[in-house]
């Protein structure tokens, strides 16, 4: 194998293909009902997913999608609005509410298709009442700042919102209500896709705030006092508003993950699947390269050529001032650990083309990663230490710039080991 960065790009590709909606939607949706068929949806793949309904379906579709800017596709019957992720807008807020009226007089013989992917929280950004959208801007701004997964964000969107968790179907009853969804959440926790609008949930309000005084953020008092009260618990397991609905997880990131391996194995390119992982991008990149070393030097659990392929979401904590996502602090945390090893060529890519709020997918890490920095008189430890990860691939040309894929299934690493 002669270009290995062209090998890691294409396990990439095949992973995003894995999770594509024109692939996924046919031979998924229910049958047509009595009375009327409602499409609405919210993430980076609601757009695409619209699509592909409209072309598999036989009956008349009205409604309405929104996705993030940059990620819209033609749709004749269903309209896609555009809207920012991940600080919510006011495109978002006034798409949100538009989409409520969709389904304010629904009957039971109607039918609600509803279409999530990861970005859907950001996109739904209607605040529960008493709660300023202001509010809920400068409060999602923060938990992305202070490091907290995205299961914790999710927590606290849920119950300062008046869709999610579960709060949308409640809002379609009686009609049924069936959801397809491309899950970028490790484990596939329905409930946290999207921040669950159509599902029961399981969180608390009392873990929301939680959260926010875990991480120590300063919250207006109006907010405070709502998470206090009874109007902000979310809908349970057992409520009756869920009698009609239904959840069918169309693709994950094991999806992804197992595609991209299978097409390692035809190369003759042993895969290690490690699974979905979070933690700390710095941390978890130190972690593979110890499991890297181990394994080149004959004493790892597989043997060269292979390739680690994992996948989940790691976390930031921003302490400087830099420019960079997930995947970028990744790689450059895992540059420096590899510290120029000779065998050892790596990929960290988002699925939906975005890393953090850049331009980039992700990057590549290869043996000369460091040499070249050098020759850029780039600092490769104080550009980690001011989150400027964005700069350093910039600078010797290792980014990887997809533009949005229009599906979202978390992260994709994927790390080459020992292959000529």
């Amino acid at each position: 194998m002669q270009d290995k960065k062209h090998f890691l790009k294409t396990l990439f590709d095949k992973a995003v293909e894995a999770a594509q909606a024109e692939y996924l939607i046919p031979g998924r949706l229910p049958s047509r009902p009595p009375g009327r068929t409602i499409v609405i949806g919210a993430g980076k793949a609601a757009a695409a997913m619209a699509q592909a309904v409209q072309n598999n379906w036989s009956g008349v579709l009205s409604g309405l999608v929104i996705t993030p800017y940059g990620h819209a596709v033609a749709c004749q019957q269903i309209e896609v609005v555009e809207a920012a992720h991940p600080v919510p807008d006011a495109a978002g807020s006034e798409a949100a509410h538009r989409m409520l009226t969709y389904v304010s007089d629904l009957s039971a013989e109607d039918l609600v298709i509803c279409l999530l992917s990861g970005g859907g929280s950001a996109l739904l950004p209607i605040p529960a009442e008493g709660i300023s959208f202001q509010d809920k801007q400068s409060i999602t701004g923060e938990l992305l700042k202070c490091g907290a997964n995205i299961g914790e964000i999710n927590c606290v969107r849920k119950h300062l919102s008046a869709v999610k968790g579960g709060r949308l179907a409640a809002a379609c009853s009686p009609a049924q209500v069936f959801t397809l969804a491309i899950s970028d959440v490790p484990g596939n926790d329905v409930s946290s896709i999207a921040s669950g609008p159509t599902v029961a949930d399981a969180t608390s309000s009392e873990m929301a705030l939680d959260i926010l005084q875990r991480y120590g953020l300063g919250v207006p008092d109006n907010v405070m006092k709502y998470l206090k009260s009874p109007l902000a618990e979310t809908p349970k397991p057992g409520d009756p508003v869920f009698n009609n609905t239904s959840f069918d997880v169309l693709a994950s990131s094991d999806d992804a993950m197992n595609a991209a391996a299978g097409l390692a194995r035809d190369f003759d390119i042993e895969p290690l699947v490690l699974g979905d992982l979070q933690g700390d991008a710095a941390e978890l990149a130190q972690e593979h390269a110890a499991l890297t070393k181990k394994i080149d030097s004959g004493s790892g659990p597989v043997q060269p050529p292979c390739v680690l392929i994992s996948g989940g979401e790691t976390t930031v904590q921003v302490r400087g001032q830099g420019r960079g996502g997930r995947n970028s602090e990744y790689c450059l945390a895992l540059a420096l650990a590899l510290d120029s090893h000779p065998r050892i060529h790596a990929i960290a890519c988002d699925t939906d083309g975005i890393d953090g709020t850049e331009d980039n997918a992700g990057c590549y890490v290869t043996p000369d990663t460091l040499l070249r920095a050098q020759h850029q008189s780039l600092d490769a430890n104080s550009l980690l230490d001011d989150n400027d990860s964005y700069r350093f691939f910039s600078e010797i040309g290792d980014l990887v710039i997809t533009g949005p894929t229009r599906t979202n299934v978390a992260d994709f690493r994927a790390i080459l080991i020992g292959s000529h």
